[in-house]
């Protein structure tokens, strides 16, 4: 019989380049199969610290968006009125004119006339730098409306945060517990690591109001009441300190538990804590019965010391909490209602996170070092970990919430010890190491300092000379004082207003604020088309930088087209985002592996151009020319300070690690070693960071510090009562009277649970409606790939079986869902595995007729739908005659997940309301079918 000859090792490519992904925030290693010079398919990189050779569904389809017929084709001049999609293509000299024609005027007049806010765009430090040399005080990108709860909260606490400031010790944890994490950040090592520990015979727990995905594959699902998070973390730290099962030795060491707190109620500075000349922080040392500095030699701080003097008794950190959090307003009956879950299983949850922690507690023989200069033989373990993201963190109470998680870690002695959980370089790092916020502008000049940063009392906020708000979005203000990434999602509204004052330029990059990325959608796409009684446009110009025709292109008077990820450079920096793993630095890039086919610029090239024309003193040469030719230049040869650069690996004679020379030659270091540079931590070094001096001196040494940074944990968070003393009325810096209140109830230095929105908690609204991004897809780019739409092509919205049977829906039907703000009209689908008062939705799927060059039929635009268009940027109004912020009120994060709605059913109409007429695309539509065939 004749067998037929097969090939079995075809060549399934020409070539092979080795690059980073860019399909979520994962930042994987990824192998670029070319033909022809075409991309023929992507896999994962084997060799790669942060998925090692793992790649999920995003990031094969990273092919679909190289090829994706949305993409923008060329510079374009607006023609028509804004949002009518009518533009005309110009060329790039023109172009770059048109923005230095309009900016250049602001920066010799006033630089806070421009307002610079980006997207996703994992390069924050060089678009700061181009912000910080224009002169402008008003430049954020997006994590206010993302994740700055999380980052703020972990780093006034402990130094460093969950999502890409650290990871779970995934070789030695036992009990693993989720709370509120979404699927699409961080997917591939956390698949790997929940895959590994299960493997352990580990326990997973998580903790969400919806079961997919991680929480799909959990031990023990605890669907929770949205936004009620921190009650239940608190009710578990009573339960804890109540059965004596916190580690006492790791408090009194590594924590600000023993430090004193000024107890005189008459005192400007009750409630700080008690320092010496040199400002250190001071303990009760157990040996001694003495005051002394928390860092000397030898020091034994005493957790239950009370220092009496004068007549007045100043107890330690330690005991403020046990009164606090031993209260009966905290016990598991007492809050298990408002949590929905019984009081039994928070005591089961409590006692198990106990057992594993102490029970199964373990040593590494590995000797240490501290900061006291006291020398450890082992490492004591604690194997349980904890992981959240935007789930407790996008609520008006998520910045107390992420405290009290970071808390209850610390309690347990589980932060940086084998088993729990670590921080990845170069974090951690004291908020005191941060920079403050900047705002003083100069016309012509640089601006004095960094725009974002950590403030530490009232005299570090963004105001002006007359106590008016000095940036846009009124960060660092008395309304949200510690808003350490700026509000985005508030830029357009508060230039719309006016308030508090009028801009000339909004300058985005990455932001599709006109769709799924603002609150208030409708509202906000009348503002950016809204004219004055001259008919002049209210915020007048509007430049814009995209890679694919997005909602938001139309709204622009200029479009600066930027390439796709495999078509440019990108740095991902120590200096900003870098993929850094528990046990190493690490850092990596991005180059061209093929070149764009059409007349686009990578839109950090383009700044680096623009900058020139501008004449910014950080982008031009002594004799005014341009002093980087493009971002690969920049990434090359620009040094923060001596030393250190954009990348750490290969410098000087690309035998240098983290400081040394500049390398000509460093790019193709990295291309040549896959993409990426990781250099790992020593033995001993690698846990107890903030305080094992062999660590502080790796670090010193590799350049993430300029001398060692050791520092306690802050259980008490101190710059938080600065600013509640100001409230009571201490200090020249006052606030407004009507915030006054506000500021003493939610700025407690100790972690406390409030309602986050009890505006909207009312009978006519009893529901909360939540959004997930689905693992498949990264944001509103991702649902318009070829291939990811044929898994999530539109969304139905998922009710549980209660609120299905209580409406007498069934799946397929449509329901009206109403908000204080406004209705939409959407298909349905029963989900069991949800709380029961609780519906929610995939986010981004919906999209906007005539965008991302799809059909104006196709199911994104008649069955998908957003959530977005029932929320405001502004809470309903209380009655007091003002409109307050529907964000954190301490940093100012939209609280997305405090959405209340009311549900009945409907007719079905024709496609999900509301339908938004169609806009027209500067790309026009793509091919009814796309097919190609790459290679021979």
């Amino acid at each position: 019989m004749n067998q037929p000859k097969l090939d079995l090792s075809p060549k399934v490519s020409d070539e092979v380049r080795k690059t980073t992904c860019y399909m979520c925030a994962c930042r994987c290693g990824i192998n670029v199969h070319l033909k022809d010079g075409k991309v023929a398919y992507i896999e994962g990189n084997r060799d790669h610290p942060v998925n090692q050779g793992v790649l999920c569904a995003k990031g094969s389809a990273g092919i679909m968006q190289v090829n994706a017929p949305s993409r923008l084709r060329k510079p374009l001049k607006r023609v028509g009125e804004r949002g009518s999609g009518e533009f005309q293509e110009i060329e790039w000299d023109e172009a770059l004119q048109i923005a230095t024609d309009w900016l250049a005027p602001v920066r010799k007049s006033d630089p806070s006339k421009l307002a610079f806010f980006t997207g996703r765009d994992q390069s924050q430090s060089f678009t700061s730098f181009f912000a910080q040399n224009f002169g402008t005080p008003n430049y954020a990108a997006h994590g206010g409306f993302c994740s700055v709860n999380m980052a703020a909260a972990g780093i006034y606490t402990m130094g460093g945060a969950f999502w890409e400031f650290g990871q779970p010790d995934w070789d030695h944890t036992k009990l693993f517990m989720l709370f509120g994490v979404a699927e699409d950040h961080d997917s591939n090592p956390i698949k790997m690591g929940i895959g590994k520990i299960k493997a352990r015979g580990a326990r997973v727990i998580g903790v969400n109001p919806i079961r997919t995905g991680y929480n799909a594959v959990a031990d023990d699902w605890v669907g929770i009441t949205p936004g009620t998070d921190g009650l239940f973390i608190l009710s578990m730290v009573h339960c804890l300190m109540k059965a004596g099962k916190i580690d006492l030795n790791y408090l009194a060491q590594y924590t600000n538990a023993p430090c004193l707190v000024n107890g005189d109620e008459k005192s400007p500075e009750f409630g700080l804590l008690l320092r010496d000349d040199d400002g250190k922080e001071l303990v009760m040392d157990r040996a001694t019965g003495k005051l002394t500095p928390f860092d000397q030699k030898g020091v034994k701080p005493d957790l239950a010391a009370t220092h009496r003097h004068a007549g007045i008794s100043h107890r330690t950190v330690m005991q403020h909490m046990a009164e606090r959090y031993l209260s009966d307003e905290y016990t598991p009956e007492a809050v298990a209602d408002r949590v929905g879950i019984s009081a039994g299983r928070i005591r089961a949850i409590a006692n198990e996170i106990a057992r594993v922690a102490f029970e199964e507690a373990f040593e590494l023989d590995q000797e240490w070092t501290d900061f006291r200069g006291e020398t450890h033989k082992t490492m004591q373990g604690r194997p349980v970990s904890f992981h959240s993201m935007r789930g407790i963190s996008a609520h008006a109470n998520g910045f107390q919430t992420c405290r009290a998680l970071h808390v209850l870690q610390i309690l347990l002695g589980s932060v940086e010890v084998p088993g729990g959980f670590r921080f990845k370089p170069p974090y951690p790092k004291p908020a005191t190491a941060h920079p403050k916020p900047h705002c003083n502008t100069t016309p012509d000049c640089p601006l004095d300092g960094p725009h974002l940063g950590f403030v530490h009392g009232p005299d570090d906020l963004a105001l002006k000379e007359d106590g008016t708000p000095a940036r846009i979005d009124k960060a660092f203000t008395w309304e949200n004082p510690m808003s350490a990434h700026g509000l985005m999602h508030m830029v357009i509204s508060n230039a719309h207003a006016g308030d508090p004052y009028k801009i000339d330029t909004l300058f985005m990059y990455m932001a599709n604020m006109s769709w799924n990325s603002s609150m208030n959608t409708r509202g906000v796409i009348d503002m950016l088309t809204d004219k004055d009684e001259n008919g002049d446009y209210v915020i007048p110009r509007i430049i814009y930088s995209d890679a694919y025709s997005s909602e938001m292109v139309a709204y622009a008077d200029l479009i600066l087209p930027d390439t796709t990820y495999l078509e440019r450079h990108d740095c991902i920096s120590l200096l900003d985002r870098p993929i850094c793993e528990a046990d190493a630095a690490a850092d990596a890039i991005r180059w061209p592996v093929i070149e764009p086919d059409r007349d686009v610029r990578g839109f950090q090239s383009v700044l680096c151009e623009l900058g020139a024309k501008l004449g910014l003193p950080g982008f031009t040469n002594e004799d005014g020319s341009q002093k980087y030719v493009d971002y690969a230049d920049y990434i090359v040869n620009h040094q923060r300070k001596p030393g250190i650069g954009p990348l750490a690996g290969f410098r000087g004679e690309g035998d240098q690690v983290g400081r040394g020379d500049v390398n000509p030659d460093q790019l193709d270091k990295y291309i040549e070693n896959g993409g990426f540079f990781v250099e790992h931590i020593p033995d001993g070094a690698n846990y107890y960071k903030p305080w094992n001096a062999a660590y502080q001196d790796w670090a010193v040494n590799l350049g993430l510090y300029d001398s060692p940074q050791p520092y306690l944990f802050s259980l008490y968070v101190e710059p938080m009562r600065r600013f509640q003393l100001a409230a009571e009325g201490h200090g020249d810096r006052q606030p407004p009277d009507h915030l006054r209140e506000r500021i003493k109830a939610t700025m407690d230095p100790l972690p406390i649970w409030y309602d986050p929105a009890p505006e909207n908690r009312v009978d006519d609204f009893p529901i909360t409606a939540l959004t997930q991004r689905p693992m498949a897809m990264y944001h509103s780019w991702g649902s318009q790939n070829a291939w990811l739409r044929q898994l999530h092509g539109h969304n139905p919205l998922y009710l549980p079986t209660k609120l299905m049977q209580d409406n007498n829906l069934t799946d397929g039907d449509w329901a009206k869902v109403t908000s204080p703000h406004g209705e939409i009209t959407v298909p349905v689908l029963e989900m069991a595995a949800l709380n029961e008062n609780t519906v929610w939705t995939w986010n981004a799927i919906g999209k906007r007729k005539g965008a991302w060059a799809l059909d104006e039929n196709a199911p994104e635009a008649t069955k998908g739908f957003l959530l977005n268009h029932l929320i405001h940027e502004l809470l309903p109004p209380k009655g007091d005659g003002l409109r307050w912020a529907n964000s954190d009120p301490i940093t100012g994060q939209a609280a997305w997940f405090d959405l209340k709605v009311r549900i009945e059913k409907a007719d079905a109409p024709a496609e999900s309301q509301p339908a938004m007429k169609p806009i027209k695309s500067p790309v026009g539509k793509g091919p009814q079918h796309l097919a190609w065939k790459v290679g021979k």
